[in-house]
């Protein structure tokens, strides 16, 4: 059975960090591609990063790029968001995903964890 776990997610000020772990179970990490996405308070869910391949290729939505790192653990089957410099904006709940490939519609999502910035 396909499980993923959000945590991480907290409050911090902006300009800080925080690394978001989405736990695997029930597939490899590997094998499929991961996309974490968040939604804002009145918006829709958008992805902003994914890893897929055995290569562990990774993809950026513009507001996060240079600040948002992916990365992936195959031993924890685990993947991560690196959150850096964040900003007001980036206060959202954030979800991961697994699917197919990065832009592909997701199959399962996580619970989510929420992430609040402050000034």
């Amino acid at each position: 059975q396909v499980e993923l776990v959000e945590s991480g997610g907290g409050l911090m000020q902006s300009g800080g960090s925080l690394k978001l772990s989405c736990a695997a179970s029930g597939f490899t990490v590997e094998d499929y591609t991961i996309v974490w996405y968040r939604q804002a308070p009145g918006k829709g869910r958008d992805a902003i990063a994914c890893i897929g391949g055995r290569e562990g290729i990774t993809n950026y939505t513009d507001s996060v790029k240079g600040r948002f790192s992916i990365s992936r653990d195959s031993i924890k089957n685990t993947v991560y968001l690196q959150m850096n410099s964040l900003k007001l904006e980036d206060t959202a709940t954030y979800y991961c995903a697994l699917t197919g490939v990065c832009g592909g519609d997701p199959w399962d999502w996580g619970q989510g964890t929420q992430v609040t910035v402050s000034s």
